[in-house]
């Protein structure tokens, strides 16, 4: 049976390319997927799965063994692009302007869809229910998931597994990690207020533009002062915008960023940093400022026995080469939430291959991926979902 599953996914490895590029070549924006949705929901429906659309708004459910009693397993894989524009020279560059599959989710539904396939072959063999949740807007607060576990896509779901594609693994590794592993990804914008003028007569003026070059040295002390090295704490700041000319002095200083922590009390003592420093810098250059504060996902946390049924299955693959333990990791993911209701577990799939040049770090405008990767992917997802309904236990699964 194991044999049979895993080659398979060589025989219908043109196919699940096929799908991958016809989604890298029509990319949407996080909620803005229509074809997306529609492309993954009618190929559920061929395979004779039961589909939910309109999820959450714009994601997709698909059910197989609906009506079977058993333990359910959900898989989820997200399908929303991004705001970039794609500089690869390849036959299946993205075709909307300055919109790219710089990350990896139309691998992550190209794996999903055809992990689908090759289960609805074997339906008969599996002891309970398998749940493809297809979601979107994973890229933009808030995200699609907590919209789509609000919409019931967990409803009757005993656990969760997902993966994600990595331009840091080369193809043949697969990354793993239990307990924390990803960070929360807040974001903040800054607008700073004052009275401009002639660049000749600034002691006349309030000047936001020296005071948002201020702003940027001192919110670094937060981090490197302020923070205990035992919890990590990551500030960036990634946009700072004022004047259009040289000779006047600009009314106003944008300044935005990115602040990252592993847990909710870092990230409090990091806001109120943040704040605080804001707050002097007013006060001693007299402007005004607004801020706009999003907090991010909460942390991918990976449960130990749905780790170990991930780690079990890998080990049958011929074609992993090697398990890599990870380091937690800063970026953020909203799988988060999923697993606030029910066990799961996240893995990394390495797709890096620099003889392909698929070597570009994810939200590159040249990103891309060995596309034999992919298989082990499918492969994990297929020897996880048996392993999984071999418990038949309910309790046993989730004690």
């Amino acid at each position: 049976m194991k044999n049979i599953l895993l080659q398979k996914v060589e025989d219908y490895y043109d196919e699940m390319i096929e799908i991958r590029r016809y989604l890298h070549m029509n990319p949407e924006l996080s909620f803005e997927e229509v074809k997306t949705p529609a492309y993954i929901a009618h190929y559920l429906r061929e395979l004779g799965i039961d589909v939910r659309e309109g999820v959450g708004g714009r994601g997709v459910v698909g059910t197989l063994n609906k009506d079977k009693e058993g333990p359910t397993l959900a898989i989820r894989a997200d399908f929303d692009a991004l705001p970039i524009q794609d500089e690869k020279e390849v036959p299946y560059k993205s075709t909307v302007d300055g919109v790219m599959h710089a990350c990896g989710h139309d691998a992550h539904t190209a794996v999903l869809l055809m992990t689908a396939k090759i289960l609805s072959e074997h339906k008969d063999e599996i002891n309970g229910r398998v749940v493809f949740i297809h979601q979107h807007a994973e890229e933009v607060d808030p995200g699609g998931a907590i919209q789509m576990i609000a919409d019931g896509c967990l409803t009757g779901v005993d656990a969760i597994i997902g993966q994600h594609v990595s331009s840091h693994l080369d193809v043949g590794k697969i990354g793993y990690k239990y307990g924390t592993t990803t960070g929360i990804p807040d974001d903040f914008w800054i607008t700073l207020k004052g009275r401009g003028g002639h660049a000749a007569h600034p002691d006349q003026l309030i000047d936001p533009l020296a005071a948002g070059i201020q702003l940027c040295n001192d919110l670094q002390y937060i981090v490197s002062r302020k923070t205990s090295a035992l919890s990590p704490a990551v500030l960036s700041i990634t946009m700072f915008n004022a004047g259009e000319t040289n000779n006047v002095i600009p009314d106003t200083c944008k300044i935005g960023g990115t602040i990252r922590t592993f847990d909710s009390d870092t990230q409090t003592s990091v806001i109120e940093g943040l704040k605080k420093v804001l707050e002097g810098i007013a006060t001693s250059t007299d402007v005004t400022y607004d801020l706009k504060y999003s907090k991010g996902y909460p942390p991918v946390i990976n449960t130990e026995r749905e780790t170990d049924l991930i780690l079990e299955a890998t080990k049958e693959i011929d074609s992993v080469e090697e398990l890599v333990e990870l380091e937690a990791s800063l970026g953020g993911e909203d799988f988060s939430y999923y697993q606030q209701r029910v066990p799961g577990a996240f893995f990394y799939t390495g797709t890096r291959n620099e003889h392909f040049k698929a070597d570009f770090p994810h939200h590159h405008p040249k990103f891309d991926i060995d596309e034999q990767g992919l298989i082990n992917a499918v492969r994990i997802f297929l020897l996880t979902t048996f392993k999984f309904m071999e418990r038949n236990d309910i309790h046993d699964i989730n004690d």
